[in-house]
């Protein structure tokens, strides 16, 4: 069980890059990267980096349309960059750009972006309460922002679905 009150922490303490080389069992009988399978990886860096925010478990509460911008191939490395944007009392909003780099070319082309939301959990599967997220730099705030906007519409598509 947590206690008393949580120190704040940086963005930068627990943001992470990760790489993945794509192949076969990635992809189609085209050689193009299943959307699946890069979402579990996005789900799966996410996952991480709210954990260490969180210096707990966690779990997926929700994910924000996944937008894909370009393929990706199989051969191409999949760079996965997250941070947390925001945090509530018991959740926080995680950044996930996805890039593919053509490992021949190096030529590297954003692939895709999406916003995960999670909940820390206490060592009974209960919500608790996570660190506050100590702003430095001027991209950091605009995310913040950002997210305390989308956290808002969720708030309300949820509120709106429940009075069907």
């Amino acid at each position: 069980m947590r206690k008393g009150r949580l120190a704040a922490k940086r963005v930068s303490e627990s943001a992470m890059i990760t790489y993945r080389l794509m192949m076969p069992t990635d992809a189609n009988i085209a050689g193009n990267v299943f959307g699946g399978s890069i979402m579990k990886y996005m789900d799966e860096i996410a996952g991480i980096v709210a954990s260490r925010h969180a210096a707990t478990n966690v779990v997926t509460a929700s994910i924000d349309r996944m937008n894909f911008y370009a393929p990706v191939y199989i051969g191409d490395l999949l760079i996965l960059k997250a941070a947390v944007n925001f945090v509530g009392t018991t959740s926080m909003e995680v950044g996930v750009r996805i890039e593919a780099q053509d490992t021949r070319t190096g030529r590297s082309v954003r692939t895709g972006s999406c916003y995960l939301t999670y909940v820390a959990l206490d060592s009974k599967g209960r919500p608790t309460p996570v660190p506050k997220l100590l702003l430095e730099t001027a991209e950091e705030k605009l995310r913040f922002r950002q997210a305390s906007i989308r956290r808002k519409l969720r708030d309300e598509e949820r509120s709106a679905i429940e009075k069907l």
